[in-house]
């Protein structure tokens, strides 16, 4: 038997049967490849199309029905469909029926008519969940990509928005759509991801988060480069901001890029609120970062090398707790932190109700009970607490696991060395940040580079001022 990489160059011919053997052959006879024969005016003609892929509605109503009242007409005028493609190329027939055509072959013609006629059966438009807003839009991208540029179309009416279109993976041929406004895009950041995209040679695309890995800068730094939201609110403000946006066909989320660390912590909530508000809540967020990556290395440091910073009372209080406990400060933590890691993991697998009920079970049974067995003491319980806590604030769950993932080795750098191991591990951290980049656009501005007037939506939202 021959294989479609073999006849993909093949051409149809004037003979019908010849031409229904061949897209046989090309689909292996695959049983789900649906044939329904019609002889139109003494024509012979068939319908090849798979039964999964294609409305059948839409089929009878614009396709079976139109043929079937003809009189002495082309077929190609009698047909309801919006748009159809002529091909006599074997290999356009075969991929059009895999991308939810219905394709019309006729006795003594050469060509095929490629009608498309998908079927409609994706999941609705609903709230995101894990980006979750008091105030604002509650509509969430889905898995269709054409429903979801039709969210950004909605929100951006500006004839300079243009979509541009790739196809990913020999075997997957996945859709990668590239959004961007064509009046505020960087042409030289546009065109490196286009590269990218174009460079890709894989078997297979099957969520946005492969092809994340696929077009980051750093695919070993710890912290995302690349942007990914489920929100068509926030993927709209990066476009206007002259930004690109990718939305890869069945995953529910576009990819903004470039991006910066400040990023990662501009929340849609914080521009719904009065900019007083809005700024107090982003000083919070970053806060937020700086205690979940480096509260229980200072603990530990604290503890093992400078308790005499503390004051008398607070230090006799922790003595107590640990003079019998057979573990050291830095196996409490990382103990802890995993264990705490293991709890989430196993939350966000779990149905919503038993979830919840893991989250009691880790947050106050195991918490109550490994201390109540001497294994770790109450101040470590706070703690872990308040860097989870403070984890979870991110607007996004990205910079969160970063921030998390981070306080493993500047823990480390606490055991090991005390203040000033935590002081070379900030400083190496501050060095990898100045040093990553998302598309050439430093991870880092308007800090380094300094850009005066980047500042005013950085650490605080800027307030708006009325445009004369």
């Amino acid at each position: 038997m021959t294989s479609f990489s073999q006849n993909r160059h093949s051409i149809l011919s004037s003979n019908l049967e010849n031409n229904i053997h061949l897209v046989e052959e090309a689909m292996t006879y695959t049983e789900d490849l649906t044939k329904r024969y019609l002889t139109i005016d003494n024509k012979k003609m068939i319908i090849l199309y798979i039964s999964s892929l294609v409305d059948k509605v839409a089929l009878a109503n614009e396709v079976i029905q139109p043929l079937l009242k003809s009189q002495n007409s082309p077929v190609q005028e009698l047909i309801y469909a919006p748009d159809y493609e002529k091909t006599n190329f074997l290999q356009n027939v075969v991929l059009g029926l895999l991308d939810g055509n219905s394709v019309l072959l006729m006795e003594n013609d050469v060509e095929a008519v490629l009608i498309p006629l998908p079927t409609t059966d994706d999941r609705a438009i609903e709230e995101p969940s894990g980006e979750k807003l008091i105030k604002g839009a509650h509509d969430g991208f889905t898995e269709s990509a054409e429903k979801n540029i039709f969210l950004i179309r909605r929100r951006i009416k500006n004839p300079n928005l243009r979509v541009q279109n790739f196809v990913i993976g020999k075997a997957t041929r996945t859709d990668v759509k590239v959004i961007y406004l064509d009046n505020l895009v960087n042409p030289t950041i546009l065109a490196e991801l286009k590269r990218r995209i174009s460079n890709i040679k894989v078997d297979e695309l099957l969520s946005g988060g492969e092809l994340e890995e696929l077009i980051e800068d750093n695919s070993y730094s710890p912290f995302p480069q690349l942007l990914t939201t489920e929100r068509p609110d926030r993927a709209t403000s990066y476009l206007l901001e002259g930004k690109i946006a990718v939305i890869v066909n069945g995953t529910p989320s576009a990819i903004l890029l470039p991006v910066t660390f400040i990023s990662y912590y501009q929340s849609p909530d914080h521009y719904n609120s009065r900019w007083i508000i809005g700024s107090f809540f982003r000083i919070l967020s970053f806060i937020s970062f700086l205690i979940s990556i480096s509260l229980p290395a200072i603990y530990i440091a604290t503890v093992t090398f400078h308790s005499d910073i503390l004051p008398l009372w607070i230090l006799y209080s922790i003595k107590v707790q640990i003079q019998f406990l057979p573990l050291t400060p830095f196996m409490e933590a990382v103990l802890m932190q995993l264990t705490l890691e293991l709890l989430k993991e196993a939350a966000i697998r779990l149905p919503s109700p038993i979830a919840q009920t893991i989250g009691i079970v880790g947050g106050l049974v195991i918490g109550t009970a490994v201390v109540e067995a001497g294994f770790i003491s109450n101040t470590m319980i706070v703690v872990i607490g308040l860097t989870a806590i403070s984890s979870f604030v991110a607007p996004t769950n990205q910079i969160g696991t970063a921030a998390r993932f981070i306080s493993f080795p500047i823990m480390i750098a606490a055991n090991l060395f005390g203040f000033v191991g935590i002081v070379l591990a900030l400083t190496v951290l501050s060095i990898h940040l100045c040093k990553l980049h998302s598309f050439g656009e430093s991870y880092l501005y308007p800090f380094s580079p300094l850009d005066l007037k980047g500042l005013k939506d950085s650490f605080y939202r800027g307030k708006k001022d009325m445009n004369p």
